[in-house]
């Protein structure tokens, strides 16, 4: 297939990018390597993916394609998704088998200080691939959601089922746009839309502002942690491998029309759309005092801790149903805490290098 990852420059993009390509994909790439983190980690991706950082900054336009020196069938566009006019262009000359929307202006807390970078690119940026689909033929479309779209639900396991009605974040509040965006297209056009609800995603290539990252720097930096709601949280904590390998059985089994499934959420009850929404996490949440302990064993080292109250946009604990997924397509969360840390941590000694002590 040919298929479209929009955000190759971030975590779950490049990642995803990379196993498209190695059984044999095409890809097309395309990230506004925006400033929100360390750009130099996101052209650290790109270089992976066998992109020149030299040749993308000196691109002449967004329209410009950058070919990888590594593999053979994948191009890059420094793009952004909220240039309607450069989004068009860019579907009419590829043709798409397929788009994979990972692209977002990501971040929880980053929302309460830049409200309007969320809408430009989760809400604009999004208008225009559900547009770039409908004009130019493509009928196959997965896309992030978050876990965040359940807010001040307390029920759990969240379940795709659950009201997601009470956003807590306006990140939050975008990605539940998506959804909605999603479903109207899907009934309107026939666009095949899933979405996927991820939960706290970890591994190599991680993003900085989220607590892998920022605590494995404070640590070995020896600066204290900030814990948040005293340490009295969960997360579902999901290894990359996992979630990439549930986003391949999603883009390769696009969403069909089926009441009967539809029938079993009463949000779209009366919905024959083709259009699906499932969790994808661990299924397994642990408490955030256990992912700490965890992080300091595999580094070797004890961590100050700063305990805090909890924060303004943020839940106590999450957890996944993925039985969707797992009835659907056989997907199997499988990897451990501790695997995974050891991956992340090699990673990061590797790619930051060793700090002295």
């Amino acid at each position: 297939m040919k298929i479209l990852v929009t955000g190759t420059a971030g975590f779950i993009g490049f990642h995803l990018a990379k196993k498209l390509l190695e059984r044999g994909d095409e890809v097309i790439g395309i990230d506004n390597i925006n400033d929100y983190y360390d750009i130099n980690l996101k052209y650290g991706r790109l270089k992976e993916l066998g992109i020149d950082r030299e040749e993308v900054e000196k691109s002449p336009s967004p329209l410009t394609s950058h070919q990888s020196r590594t593999y053979n069938k994948h191009r890059f566009y420094k793009m952004d998704l909220s240039d309607r006019e450069a989004m068009d262009v860019l579907f009419k000359k590829e043709q798409f088998d397929a788009v994979m929307n990972l692209a977002a202006q990501a971040g929880v807390r980053y929302s309460l200080e830049n409200p309007h970078a969320y809408i430009q690119s989760n809400v604009v940026g999004f208008l225009n691939i559900l547009e770039g689909c409908r004009k130019h033929g493509v009928k196959n479309l997965a896309y992030a959601s978050s876990s965040s779209v359940y807010g001040l639900n307390e029920s759990q396991p969240f379940k795709t089922t659950d009201k997601t009605e009470h956003q807590v974040s306006l990140y939050a509040a975008t990605k539940k746009s998506n959804e909605m965006m999603a479903h109207t297209y899907a009934h309107l056009y026939g666009i095949q839309t899933t979405g996927l609800r991820f939960f706290t995603v970890y591994g190599p290539w991680g993003r900085p502002d989220m607590a892998p990252m920022l605590f494995t720097d404070a640590i070995l930096n020896d600066r204290p942690i900030n814990v948040f709601n005293n340490g009295k949280m969960s997360r579902d904590f999901t290894y990359i491998d996992n979630i990439v390998d549930g986003v391949i059985k999603v883009i390769d089994n696009p969403a069909q029309p089926n009441s009967a499934w539809n029938a079993k959420d009463p949000e779209i009850s009366s919905s024959s759309a083709p259009y699906r929404l499932y969790n994808i996490g661990n299924n397994a949440p642990l408490p955030l005092m256990t992912f700490i302990e965890t992080l300091e064993d595999a580094l070797g080292k004890k961590a100050e801790k700063n305990f805090m109250p909890m924060q303004d946009g943020d839940v106590v604990s999450t957890y996944a149903d993925v039985s969707g997924l797992m009835n659907d397509f056989g997907y199997k969360p499988e990897t451990n805490l501790a695997y995974g840390i050891d991956e992340f941590v090699s990673w990061y000694k590797n790619f930051y290098g060793e700090v002295d002590e």
